[in-house]
């Protein structure tokens, strides 16, 4: 096997040094390594998703042939994800944006290799096995961060294989390339890959690498759409006949998903503080996950099954069914679920959730003020992009990822007031994200580790 790949990379060498073009060259070879990591990231994405909503239909399956089940299930579940990230990939826990976060940062001379703790060929398995169980175990977590991970993984591996030969690429630009081309391919949203790039991840001018971001993107999504499908992620809600004044609503919805959403983030941050200091053994961890299981488990049986999952089926029902309005507790036992699956330790993300207990705050709201149905799509779509930026602070991101998943572009100054009110609101609760703080626990973590491991090093010797 290795004989065939020096076989294929002296080939290759020869076929480039054939070219005269010196200029065109460079560019071939620059823009290769992110055309296959497109690729890849497009297959996997789409074999992440068809995975993880068997997932969903397993544990949907189970519920439906006998709802007590979900008693034994849940509590499996949550233990299991936990112990294969501790035991196997501890970075892989959570969503997986934070770390990609904290690589892109990492991406400097001195810190470059420990990239590798963050992203890796192990963390993709491990991401992917640990959120199915979780979802399984009815766990209230999406696969959009996930993905974002995964992808960051492919590109940083497809950068680390290139030949010795080969021009070198930056890996802070191939990593938040990468995570682009994986949102891109996760929601079938290319601008709003394109935008989370730029709003969340960059800090550097975007023109040192724009080409290969809208390439990356391009390819991924195609990708994507060859093997699934060319699909939108929600479909098209009726939005027509809304008058201005639903900019109101809109307001006043964007307001209280804001609020609650940051709130949801300290209480997630405060849950991961607590269990770090109290819960020092694996006992005292399976137990409190145990007790986080039959919570969501005794919410499903005596209260609303919604609480279980990704939430998807409550968005597709708000938007395109005449059942539009959720009772008033519904957002709270999706922002409980979340809580409780976000911080179980176990891989999963935060978008899908977070987009979900927006339409439900959206749907409360919009049946308290009696809207018409219409102008309830509206205020729906306001809230998931309002809560998501609750999570996130990127309004544009947010924004553009509902735009693009519905098609209403129509609503494009609708959404923006949304992100931006919701932006403004947030921080009442608090100033940082919950990516930002989660991205700062894991450079500590890594920094320490790297530490440690020197000073063990040096001892020995």
């Amino acid at each position: 096997m290795l004989k065939i790949f020096a076989l294929i990379k002296r080939s290759l060498k020869n076929s480039f040094d054939n070219i005269r073009n010196e200029q065109l060259k460079h560019n071939l070879l620059q823009a290769i390594p992110f055309w296959i990591g497109s690729v890849i990231t497009g297959f996997f994405a789409v074999m992440y998703a068809q995975v993880f909503a068997w997932g969903e239909h397993l544990m949907n399956f189970i519920f439906d042939w006998h709802a007590w089940m979900i008693f034994i299930i849940a509590p499996i579940g949550f233990v299991l994800s936990w112990w294969l990230v501790k035991e196997f990939a501890p970075n892989a826990k959570g969503s997986g944006i934070p770390q990609v976060m904290a690589a892109v940062e990492l991406a400097n001379p001195k810190e470059h290799r420990k990239i590798r703790n963050l992203l890796s060929i192990k963390i993709i398995f491990f991401k992917i096995l640990s959120s199915v169980v979780l979802v399984i175990g009815g766990g209230a977590v999406g696969r959009e961060g996930p993905t974002i991970q995964i992808a960051g993984s492919v590109f940083r591996k497809v950068n680390e294989y290139l030949p010795e030969w080969w021009p070198k690429i930056s890996k802070k630009n191939m990593i938040m390339t990468g995570a682009a081309a994986g949102l891109a391919a996760a929601f079938n949203t290319p601008l709003g890959g394109i935008v989370f790039a730029v709003e969340e991840l960059s800090k550097t001018h975007i023109n040192y690498f724009k080409t290969a971001l809208f390439t990356a993107v391009i390819i991924a999504g195609l990708t994507a759409q060859t093997l699934a499908g060319s699909y939108l992620y929600l479909g098209y809600p009726k939005t027509n006949d809304v008058s201005l004044m639903v900019m109101l609503p809109i307001i006043l919805v964007a307001a209280t998903a804001g609020i609650m959403a940051s709130q949801l983030s300290v209480t997630m941050l405060k849950i991961n503080s607590w269990k770090k200091k109290k819960l020092k053994t694996d006992k005292a961890n399976v137990v409190f996950l145990i007790i986080c299981a039959l919570i969501i488990a005794s919410i499903a049986y005596f209260i609303n099954r919604e609480v279980l999952g990704s939430g998807k089926e409550i968005m597709e029902r708000v938007l395109f069914t005449k059942d539009k309005h959720e009772d008033w507790y519904v957002p709270i036992l999706r922002m409980l679920g979340s809580a409780l699956s976000f911080t179980s330790g176990g891989a999963g993300g935060i978008f899908a959730p977070a987009l979900t207990a927006g339409a439900s705050i959206g749907s409360v709201i919009s049946g308290i003020i009696h809207l018409t149905p219409n102008e309830t799509n509206v205020v729906i779509l306001a809230g998931m992009v309002a809560f998501l930026t609750g999570i996130t602070r990127a309004p544009f991101t947010s924004a553009i990822i509902v735009l693009e998943m519905t098609d209403r572009h129509s609503l494009i100054f609708h959404l923006m007031l949304a992100g931006m009110i919701s932006s403004i609101a947030s921080i009442l609760v608090s100033r940082h994200s919950l990516y930002d703080v989660l991205k700062v626990n894991f450079l500590t973590e890594i920094r320490n580790q790297d530490e440690q491991n020197a000073g063990i090093h040096s001892k020995g010797e």
